[in-house]
Protein backbone atom coordinates (compact mmCIF):
# COMPACT_ATOMS: atom_id res chain seq x y z
CA UNK A 1 0.00 0.00 0.00
CA UNK A 2 1.17 3.59 -0.48
CA UNK A 3 -0.20 6.22 1.19
CA UNK A 4 -0.45 9.79 -0.76
CA UNK A 5 -1.89 13.58 0.03
CA UNK A 6 -6.05 12.96 -0.48
CA UNK A 7 -5.72 15.77 -3.30
CA UNK A 8 -3.28 13.18 -5.19
CA UNK A 9 -5.11 11.70 -8.55
CA UNK A 10 -4.93 7.79 -7.74
CA UNK A 11 -2.94 6.12 -10.80
CA UNK A 12 -5.06 3.55 -13.25
CA UNK A 13 -5.64 0.57 -11.57
CA UNK A 14 -5.81 1.62 -8.28
CA UNK A 15 -8.05 1.67 -5.69
CA UNK A 16 -8.01 4.75 -2.90
CA UNK A 17 -9.23 3.80 0.73
CA UNK A 18 -10.77 7.20 1.59
CA UNK A 19 -10.59 5.92 5.51
CA UNK A 20 -7.26 4.55 5.46
CA UNK A 21 -6.10 7.29 2.92
CA UNK A 22 -3.97 4.85 0.83
CA UNK A 23 -3.71 3.47 -2.20
CA UNK A 24 -3.89 -0.55 -2.48
CA UNK A 25 -1.88 -1.67 -5.80
CA UNK A 26 -2.80 -5.28 -5.96
CA UNK A 27 -4.48 -4.59 -9.47
CA UNK A 28 -1.77 -2.25 -10.61
CA UNK A 29 -0.87 -3.89 -13.75
CA UNK A 30 1.95 -1.56 -15.36
CA UNK A 31 2.43 -1.95 -19.35
CA UNK A 32 4.77 -3.92 -20.87
CA UNK A 33 8.08 -1.73 -22.44
CA UNK A 34 8.68 -3.84 -25.58
CA UNK A 35 12.07 -0.76 -25.66
CA UNK A 36 15.49 -0.63 -24.97
CA UNK A 37 15.26 1.34 -22.13
CA UNK A 38 13.85 2.15 -19.52
CA UNK A 39 12.41 -1.84 -19.45
CA UNK A 40 9.90 -3.62 -17.31
CA UNK A 41 11.77 -4.64 -13.87
CA UNK A 42 10.23 -7.06 -11.82
CA UNK A 43 8.61 -6.41 -8.62
CA UNK A 44 11.38 -7.52 -6.30
CA UNK A 45 13.43 -5.13 -8.31
CA UNK A 46 10.57 -1.84 -7.37
CA UNK A 47 10.21 -2.97 -4.20
CA UNK A 48 13.68 -2.90 -2.63
CA UNK A 49 13.63 1.31 -3.33
CA UNK A 50 10.87 1.50 -1.09
CA UNK A 51 13.68 2.36 1.60
CA UNK A 52 15.58 5.63 2.54
CA UNK A 53 19.13 5.36 3.38
CA UNK A 54 21.44 8.08 3.73
CA UNK A 55 24.30 8.33 0.90
CA UNK A 56 26.88 8.61 4.49
CA UNK A 57 24.70 5.23 5.69
CA UNK A 58 27.43 2.49 6.42
CA UNK A 59 24.78 -0.08 4.95
CA UNK A 60 24.11 1.88 1.74
CA UNK A 61 27.65 2.26 1.25
CA UNK A 62 28.57 -1.74 1.76
CA UNK A 63 25.88 -1.74 -0.64
CA UNK A 64 27.69 0.48 -3.65
CA UNK A 65 30.83 -1.59 -2.41
CA UNK A 66 28.90 -4.43 -3.09
CA UNK A 67 27.76 -3.36 -6.37
CA UNK A 68 31.04 -2.07 -7.70
CA UNK A 69 32.63 -5.72 -7.41
CA UNK A 70 30.06 -7.35 -8.84
CA UNK A 71 30.26 -5.49 -11.51
CA UNK A 72 33.91 -6.25 -12.39
CA UNK A 73 32.98 -9.55 -11.81
CA UNK A 74 30.12 -9.24 -14.58
CA UNK A 75 33.13 -7.98 -16.79
CA UNK A 76 35.10 -11.51 -16.19
CA UNK A 77 37.99 -9.53 -14.47
CA UNK A 78 40.30 -9.29 -11.33
CA UNK A 79 39.34 -6.41 -8.76
CA UNK A 80 42.74 -6.37 -8.30
CA UNK A 81 43.14 -5.06 -12.17
CA UNK A 82 39.96 -3.09 -12.62
CA UNK A 83 37.57 -1.17 -10.97
CA UNK A 84 33.77 -0.09 -11.01
CA UNK A 85 32.92 3.61 -11.47
CA UNK A 86 29.11 4.27 -10.68
CA UNK A 87 28.20 7.74 -12.29
CA UNK A 88 25.13 9.48 -11.54
CA UNK A 89 22.62 10.11 -14.76
CA UNK A 90 21.65 8.26 -17.64
CA UNK A 91 24.71 6.63 -19.98
CA UNK A 92 24.87 9.66 -22.23
CA UNK A 93 26.85 10.90 -18.48
CA UNK A 94 28.97 7.91 -17.93
CA UNK A 95 29.99 8.18 -21.74
CA UNK A 96 30.53 11.62 -21.77
CA UNK A 97 32.64 11.15 -18.28
CA UNK A 98 34.62 8.80 -19.80
CA UNK A 99 35.64 11.32 -22.80
CA UNK A 100 35.80 14.09 -20.78
CA UNK A 101 38.44 12.31 -18.50
CA UNK A 102 40.74 9.76 -20.73
CA UNK A 103 41.31 11.30 -23.68
CA UNK A 104 44.65 12.40 -23.33
CA UNK A 105 44.50 16.69 -24.45
CA UNK A 106 46.25 17.34 -27.78
CA UNK A 107 45.33 13.82 -28.91
CA UNK A 108 42.56 12.64 -31.18
CA UNK A 109 39.69 10.09 -30.96
CA UNK A 110 38.64 7.86 -33.26
CA UNK A 111 34.76 7.07 -33.37
CA UNK A 112 33.70 3.84 -35.71
CA UNK A 113 30.23 4.67 -36.26
CA UNK A 114 27.57 2.84 -37.96
CA UNK A 115 24.16 4.26 -35.54
CA UNK A 116 22.60 7.37 -34.35
CA UNK A 117 24.91 6.40 -30.60
CA UNK A 118 28.09 6.48 -32.57
CA UNK A 119 27.24 9.65 -33.73
CA UNK A 120 26.25 11.27 -30.37
CA UNK A 121 30.06 9.79 -29.29
CA UNK A 122 31.83 11.63 -31.78
CA UNK A 123 29.70 14.71 -31.26
CA UNK A 124 30.37 14.92 -27.18
CA UNK A 125 33.57 14.39 -28.27
CA UNK A 126 33.66 17.17 -30.68
CA UNK A 127 31.48 19.38 -27.57
CA UNK A 128 34.54 18.82 -25.57
CA UNK A 129 37.03 20.20 -27.67
CA UNK A 130 38.28 16.98 -28.52
CA UNK A 131 39.51 16.23 -32.61
CA UNK A 132 37.37 13.58 -33.69
CA UNK A 133 38.49 10.93 -36.07
CA UNK A 134 35.23 9.03 -37.87
CA UNK A 135 34.74 5.79 -39.31
CA UNK A 136 31.37 5.97 -41.02
CA UNK A 137 29.46 2.98 -41.87
CA UNK A 138 26.27 2.41 -43.03
CA UNK A 139 23.04 1.34 -40.39
CA UNK A 140 22.99 -2.33 -41.03
CA UNK A 141 26.30 -2.65 -41.63
CA UNK A 142 28.69 -3.79 -39.13
CA UNK A 143 32.30 -1.83 -38.52
CA UNK A 144 35.25 -2.97 -40.11
CA UNK A 145 38.14 -3.68 -38.07
CA UNK A 146 40.88 -3.51 -40.48
CA UNK A 147 39.52 0.04 -41.19
CA UNK A 148 40.49 1.11 -38.13
CA UNK A 149 43.63 -1.15 -37.81
CA UNK A 150 44.58 1.34 -41.17
CA UNK A 151 43.47 4.77 -39.71
CA UNK A 152 45.72 3.94 -36.85
CA UNK A 153 48.92 3.35 -38.52
CA UNK A 154 48.54 6.37 -40.30
CA UNK A 155 47.64 8.43 -37.36
CA UNK A 156 50.18 8.37 -34.13
CA UNK A 157 47.94 10.97 -32.54
CA UNK A 158 44.81 8.77 -32.29
CA UNK A 159 44.68 8.17 -28.45
CA UNK A 160 41.18 6.53 -27.79
CA UNK A 161 38.69 3.77 -30.22
CA UNK A 162 35.03 3.57 -29.38
CA UNK A 163 32.14 2.12 -30.94
CA UNK A 164 29.13 0.69 -29.71
CA UNK A 165 28.88 -3.00 -28.62
CA UNK A 166 25.51 -3.14 -29.75
CA UNK A 167 24.25 -0.31 -32.07
CA UNK A 168 20.81 0.31 -30.48
CA UNK A 169 19.85 2.20 -33.61
CA UNK A 170 18.99 -0.93 -35.44
CA UNK A 171 20.21 -3.82 -33.10
CA UNK A 172 23.01 -4.87 -35.53
CA UNK A 173 26.24 -6.22 -33.19
CA UNK A 174 29.89 -5.01 -33.70
CA UNK A 175 32.92 -6.99 -33.60
CA UNK A 176 34.19 -5.53 -30.60
CA UNK A 177 36.80 -8.46 -29.69
CA UNK A 178 38.00 -8.23 -33.61
CA UNK A 179 38.91 -4.38 -33.11
CA UNK A 180 40.25 -4.01 -29.68
CA UNK A 181 43.13 -6.93 -30.35
CA UNK A 182 43.89 -4.33 -33.25
CA UNK A 183 44.10 -1.56 -30.82
CA UNK A 184 45.59 -3.35 -28.04
CA UNK A 185 48.40 -4.09 -30.74
CA UNK A 186 48.75 -0.45 -31.68
CA UNK A 187 49.34 0.50 -28.13
CA UNK A 188 45.90 2.66 -27.83
CA UNK A 189 43.16 2.63 -25.43
CA UNK A 190 39.80 0.91 -26.33
CA UNK A 191 36.44 2.59 -25.11
CA UNK A 192 33.26 0.39 -25.88
CA UNK A 193 29.63 1.84 -25.29
CA UNK A 194 27.79 -1.39 -23.92
CA UNK A 195 24.91 0.59 -23.11
CA UNK A 196 22.95 -2.41 -24.44
CA UNK A 197 24.73 -5.48 -24.35
CA UNK A 198 26.16 -5.55 -20.70
CA UNK A 199 24.88 -8.54 -18.81
CA UNK A 200 23.38 -10.43 -21.65
CA UNK A 201 26.48 -10.37 -23.38
CA UNK A 202 29.40 -12.03 -23.00
CA UNK A 203 32.07 -9.26 -22.82
CA UNK A 204 35.28 -10.66 -20.85
CA UNK A 205 37.08 -7.25 -20.96
CA UNK A 206 40.36 -8.24 -20.55
CA UNK A 207 40.20 -11.14 -23.48
CA UNK A 208 38.60 -8.14 -25.78
CA UNK A 209 41.17 -5.41 -25.14
CA UNK A 210 38.86 -3.26 -23.75
CA UNK A 211 40.00 -0.16 -21.46
CA UNK A 212 36.99 1.60 -20.39
CA UNK A 213 33.20 -0.24 -21.07
CA UNK A 214 30.49 2.06 -20.08
CA UNK A 215 26.47 0.61 -19.63
CA UNK A 216 23.69 1.61 -18.10
CA UNK A 217 21.62 0.30 -14.76
CA UNK A 218 18.09 0.26 -16.74
CA UNK A 219 19.52 -1.96 -19.62
CA UNK A 220 19.85 -5.67 -19.65
CA UNK A 221 20.33 -6.14 -15.64
CA UNK A 222 17.04 -4.78 -15.83
CA UNK A 223 17.32 -2.05 -12.99
CA UNK A 224 15.86 1.52 -13.04
CA UNK A 225 17.38 4.57 -14.50
CA UNK A 226 19.68 6.97 -12.29
CA UNK A 227 22.96 6.32 -13.21
CA UNK A 228 25.79 4.60 -15.63
CA UNK A 229 29.14 2.85 -14.78
CA UNK A 230 32.12 2.43 -16.13
CA UNK A 231 34.38 -0.73 -15.97
CA UNK A 232 37.87 0.69 -16.67
CA UNK A 233 41.84 -1.39 -16.45
CA UNK A 234 42.75 0.58 -13.19
CA UNK A 235 46.22 1.55 -14.25
CA UNK A 236 44.60 2.97 -17.35
CA UNK A 237 41.79 5.21 -15.22
CA UNK A 238 44.33 6.00 -12.40
CA UNK A 239 46.81 7.61 -15.55
CA UNK A 240 44.27 10.30 -16.53
CA UNK A 241 44.48 12.26 -13.27
CA UNK A 242 44.54 15.80 -14.02
CA UNK A 243 43.29 15.48 -17.33
CA UNK A 244 39.14 16.30 -16.86
CA UNK A 245 37.66 18.56 -19.06
CA UNK A 246 34.69 18.80 -16.02
CA UNK A 247 34.03 18.95 -12.56
CA UNK A 248 31.27 16.46 -12.20
CA UNK A 249 31.55 14.21 -14.85
CA UNK A 250 35.82 13.44 -13.61
CA UNK A 251 36.14 9.70 -13.47
CA UNK A 252 39.21 9.65 -11.62
CA UNK A 253 37.77 11.96 -9.38
CA UNK A 254 34.44 10.00 -8.63
CA UNK A 255 36.88 6.61 -8.47
CA UNK A 256 39.08 8.49 -5.59
CA UNK A 257 36.19 9.52 -3.83
CA UNK A 258 34.18 6.02 -3.71
CA UNK A 259 37.54 4.44 -3.02
CA UNK A 260 38.37 6.89 0.18
CA UNK A 261 34.98 6.75 2.13
CA UNK A 262 32.77 4.77 -0.31
CA UNK A 263 31.00 8.13 -1.16
CA UNK A 264 29.79 9.91 -3.90
CA UNK A 265 31.01 13.22 -4.35
CA UNK A 266 27.67 14.57 -4.96
CA UNK A 267 23.94 13.32 -4.25
CA UNK A 268 23.83 9.95 -5.35
CA UNK A 269 20.51 7.90 -6.52
CA UNK A 270 20.14 5.59 -3.35
CA UNK A 271 17.00 4.64 -4.55
CA UNK A 272 18.15 3.47 -8.08
CA UNK A 273 21.10 1.56 -6.55
CA UNK A 274 19.42 -0.49 -3.58
CA UNK A 275 16.96 -1.16 -7.18
CA UNK A 276 20.56 -1.94 -8.65
CA UNK A 277 21.53 -4.18 -5.87
CA UNK A 278 18.73 -5.94 -6.33
CA UNK A 279 18.88 -6.64 -10.14
CA UNK A 280 22.11 -8.33 -9.97
CA UNK A 281 21.22 -10.50 -7.47
CA UNK A 282 18.37 -11.65 -9.85
CA UNK A 283 20.57 -11.35 -13.07
CA UNK A 284 22.63 -14.43 -10.70
CA UNK A 285 19.71 -16.40 -9.99
CA UNK A 286 19.05 -16.43 -13.24
CA UNK A 287 22.17 -17.72 -14.70
CA UNK A 288 24.04 -14.81 -14.87
CA UNK A 289 25.23 -13.53 -18.48
CA UNK A 290 24.47 -16.67 -20.35
CA UNK A 291 21.15 -17.25 -18.43
CA UNK A 292 20.00 -13.76 -18.89
CA UNK A 293 20.79 -14.40 -22.47
CA UNK A 294 19.10 -17.34 -23.08
CA UNK A 295 16.21 -15.35 -22.28
CA UNK A 296 16.52 -12.67 -24.78
CA UNK A 297 17.73 -15.23 -27.20
CA UNK A 298 14.22 -16.45 -27.05
CA UNK A 299 12.35 -13.93 -26.93
CA UNK A 300 14.12 -12.29 -30.11
CA UNK A 301 13.50 -15.69 -31.81
CA UNK A 302 9.42 -15.76 -31.22
CA UNK A 303 9.46 -11.78 -32.13
CA UNK A 304 11.55 -11.83 -35.35
CA UNK A 305 9.51 -15.51 -36.41
CA UNK A 306 6.12 -14.19 -35.65
CA UNK A 307 6.97 -10.84 -37.18
CA UNK A 308 7.79 -11.98 -40.29
CA UNK A 309 5.32 -14.51 -40.88
CA UNK A 310 2.45 -12.07 -40.44
CA UNK A 311 4.63 -9.93 -43.70
CA UNK A 312 6.83 -7.44 -41.49
CA UNK A 313 10.40 -7.22 -43.10
CA UNK A 314 13.45 -7.07 -40.76
CA UNK A 315 15.81 -4.44 -41.39
CA UNK A 316 18.96 -6.30 -40.17
CA UNK A 317 20.13 -9.39 -41.98
CA UNK A 318 19.94 -12.06 -38.81
CA UNK A 319 23.66 -13.17 -39.03
CA UNK A 320 24.31 -9.14 -38.19
CA UNK A 321 21.61 -9.17 -35.42
CA UNK A 322 21.42 -8.59 -31.77
CA UNK A 323 19.14 -10.33 -28.97
CA UNK A 324 18.64 -7.21 -27.74
CA UNK A 325 16.36 -4.65 -30.18
CA UNK A 326 14.90 -5.66 -33.74
CA UNK A 327 13.88 -3.14 -36.45
CA UNK A 328 11.20 -3.90 -38.95
CA UNK A 329 10.07 -1.45 -41.78
CA UNK A 330 7.17 -0.10 -42.04
CA UNK A 331 4.28 -1.72 -44.18
CA UNK A 332 3.95 -0.48 -47.54
CA UNK A 333 0.12 0.04 -46.81
CA UNK A 334 -1.45 3.35 -47.59
CA UNK A 335 -3.48 2.20 -43.97
CA UNK A 336 -0.66 2.20 -42.05
CA UNK A 337 0.34 4.99 -39.50
CA UNK A 338 2.87 4.89 -37.15
CA UNK A 339 1.53 6.91 -34.55
CA UNK A 340 -1.65 4.88 -34.65
CA UNK A 341 0.27 1.80 -34.06
CA UNK A 342 1.92 2.96 -31.20
CA UNK A 343 -0.95 3.99 -29.80
CA UNK A 344 -3.55 1.44 -30.45
CA UNK A 345 -0.73 -1.57 -29.22
CA UNK A 346 0.09 1.26 -26.05
CA UNK A 347 -4.21 0.65 -25.14
CA UNK A 348 -3.54 -2.85 -25.09
CA UNK A 349 -0.79 -2.41 -22.85
CA UNK A 350 1.93 -3.03 -24.75
CA UNK A 351 4.65 -0.53 -25.34
CA UNK A 352 7.06 -0.68 -28.33
CA UNK A 353 9.56 1.81 -29.67
CA UNK A 354 9.95 4.39 -32.77
CA UNK A 355 12.38 3.74 -35.53
CA UNK A 356 15.88 5.45 -35.05
CA UNK A 357 17.04 4.55 -38.29
CA UNK A 358 18.39 8.04 -40.85
CA UNK A 359 17.78 5.71 -43.87
CA UNK A 360 14.31 3.98 -43.78
CA UNK A 361 10.79 3.95 -42.20
CA UNK A 362 11.06 1.90 -39.40
CA UNK A 363 9.87 0.86 -35.70
CA UNK A 364 11.70 -1.39 -32.77
CA UNK A 365 10.70 -3.75 -30.88
CA UNK A 366 12.99 -5.17 -27.99
CA UNK A 367 13.29 -7.93 -26.44
CA UNK A 368 14.75 -7.01 -22.91
CA UNK A 369 13.80 -6.62 -19.08
CA UNK A 370 11.64 -8.44 -17.10
CA UNK A 371 9.77 -10.05 -20.18
CA UNK A 372 9.47 -13.67 -21.24
CA UNK A 373 8.86 -15.68 -24.35
CA UNK A 374 4.78 -15.94 -23.38
CA UNK A 375 4.94 -11.82 -23.19
CA UNK A 376 6.79 -11.69 -26.60
CA UNK A 377 3.74 -14.25 -27.92
CA UNK A 378 0.92 -12.01 -26.45
CA UNK A 379 2.38 -8.95 -28.01
CA UNK A 380 2.60 -10.70 -31.69
CA UNK A 381 -1.30 -11.58 -30.63
CA UNK A 382 -2.04 -7.72 -30.22
CA UNK A 383 0.03 -6.78 -33.39
CA UNK A 384 -2.51 -8.66 -35.27
CA UNK A 385 -5.24 -7.22 -33.72
CA UNK A 386 -4.26 -3.89 -34.27
CA UNK A 387 -3.35 -4.74 -37.77
CA UNK A 388 -6.86 -5.94 -38.77
CA UNK A 389 -8.31 -2.92 -36.72
CA UNK A 390 -6.60 -0.25 -39.19
CA UNK A 391 -7.26 -2.57 -42.16
CA UNK A 392 -3.12 -3.23 -42.85
CA UNK A 393 -2.96 -5.98 -45.15
CA UNK A 394 0.26 -7.90 -45.14
CA UNK A 395 1.56 -10.95 -46.97
CA UNK A 396 1.01 -13.74 -44.58
CA UNK A 397 -1.87 -11.45 -42.43
CA UNK A 398 -5.31 -13.54 -43.26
Amino acid sequence: MIRRAAVDQPPNNTRYDEKENVLTTSTWKDKALFTPGPLTTSRTVKQAMLRDLGSRDGEFIAIVRDVRERLVRLAEVDIDTHTTVLMQGSGTFGLEAVLATCVPRGKKLLCAINGAYGRRMAAIGRTLGIDVVELSYAEDAPIVPADIEKALAEDADIAMVTCCHCETTSGILNPIAEVGAMVQAAGRDFYVDAMSSFGAIDTNVAEMGIDYLVSSANKCIEGVPGFSFCVAKLDKLLACEGNARSISLDLVAQYKGLESNGQFRFTPPTHAILAFHQALLELEEEGGVAGRGARYRANHEIIAAGMTAMGFRRYLKPELQAPIITSFYYPDDPNFDFTKFYSLLAERGYVIYPGKVGDADCFRIGNIGRLFPNDMRDLLSAVSDVLAQMDVRLKGVA
